[in-house]
């Protein structure tokens, strides 16, 4: 019997399984989970081959998170499929090159604007979706990257975390009353497609190495699977508007 038995949960994300939202998706799966996965743009293709490799393979629907037709398609195709929704991962992130990198005032607003759409709004997006479908309470959990520091090369992104970081607060107090929970999940670095397109990425891995007390491994994705699995199930009942650093213990030590 698993921690999840009977949940049905809408995962994003997923692109290969090297994702973190893989390693979500399986591990729900092995304890009882029902699963849908989202892709979009090109990615889509990529996210259906991944699917094959869950223990058991999973729908994938499209979901562009800047499309509105989009959201009201997948929240009518959960309805119709499940009636009900238990919780979701949001595991979305994007921002244009320039974003990113050591030259902080190189981006303009157009660029800006699409990190913010892509990585902050779109957990109300993903809201919006599976809240309704909450009839009997449910989770919404986001991954994150702690966003209350100044990292290298992350710029514009680690902005763009700390917006969503204030809007997973605001949804929870929001959506608090229909006993819907809202948390993040503060990751240590890992080696997935969207750590490779972050310049300079390799002193996140020499930091974690050196300063987490726990220790970190970059291609263990199973510590952030747990605690995703763990907020996504009935386990954390009382667990709301938090972030959950799972990073070896990184974030408590000083410089």
């Amino acid at each position: 019997m698993g921690i999840l038995d009977g949940k049905n949960l809408l995962i994003t994300g997923v692109l290969t399984d090297a994702s973190l939202a893989f390693a979500v998706a399986r591990l729900a799966q092995e304890q009882g989970a029902e699963v849908i996965l989202t892709g979009a743009g090109r990615g889509l293709r990529l996210t259906e081959r991944t699917a094959r490799k869950l223990p058991v393979e999973a729908e994938v629907l499209e979901f562009d998170v800047t499309s509105a037709e989009q959201a009201e398609a997948l929240r009518d195709h959960l309805a119709d499929r499940w009636g009900r929704v238990d919780g979701a991962l949001h595991a979305i992130g994007f921002a244009p090159e320039v974003c990113l990198g050591e030259d902080f005032m190189a981006a303009q607003w157009s660029d800006v604007s699409v990190a913010m759409e892509i990585s902050a709004y779109s957990l109300k997006t993903v809201a919006e979706v599976v809240a309704p479908l909450m009839t009997e309470g449910g989770s919404i959990v986001g991954l994150d990257f702690d966003a209350r520091f100044a990292w290298p090369a992350y710029n514009w992104m680690g902005v763009a975390k700390a917006a969503l970081e204030s809007a997973s607060r605001y949804l929870a107090r929001s959506l608090g009353p229909d006993g819907v929970r809202v948390n993040m999940v503060a990751a240590g670095p890992i080696r997935t497609i969207a750590a490779k397109s972050i310049p300079g990425f390799a002193e996140f891995e020499d930091a974690w190495e050196h300063r987490a007390p726990l220790g970190w491994n970059v291609n263990d994705t199973e510590p952030v699977a747990r605690a995703c699995v763990a907020l996504l199930s009935d386990w954390f009942p009382a667990t709301t508007g938090s972030m959950i650093h799972v990073d070896g213990g990184y974030h408590a030590i000083g410089a």
